[in-house]
C-alpha cells in the first residue's frame, strides 16, 4: 500500500521497535492512492463500509494481501 518499497532492514527496524499499525500508517511516507479502490469482504467484513480510518486502511491491507496470496494480479486488486 505504500508507493515505495521499505528495505528489509527498514521493516526489521520496524518490528524491533514493536511500531503498531497505527503509528505505521500515520508515518508513511506517501501512500498509493489507488489504494481507496480495494473493495470486497474479509472476514465476513466489507472494508469500504468501515467507518473508523484506521480500520479501513487495515481491512485495505487485509484485502490485499488475501488477493496477492491467491495469485490475483495487482493491476485486478486495484480496479481503476
Amino acid at each position: 500500500m505504500l508507493a515505495h518499497r521499505n528495505s528489509p532492514e527498514q521493516l526489521r527496524s520496524q518490528l524491533d521497535n514493536n511500531v503498531d499499525f497505527q503509528t505505521s500508517f500515520t508515518d508513511a511516507p506517501a501512500m498509493d492512492s489507488k489504494r481507496c479502490l480495494i473493495t470486497g469482504v474479509v472476514c465476513g467484513v466489507r472494508g469500504e463500509e468501515v467507518e473508523d480510518p484506521l480500520l479501513r486502511e487495515i481491512r485495505c491491507l487485509d484485502k490485499l494481501v488475501d488477493e496477492l496470496a491467491k495469485g490475483k494480479a495487482m493491476e485486478k486488486i486495484l480496479r481503476g
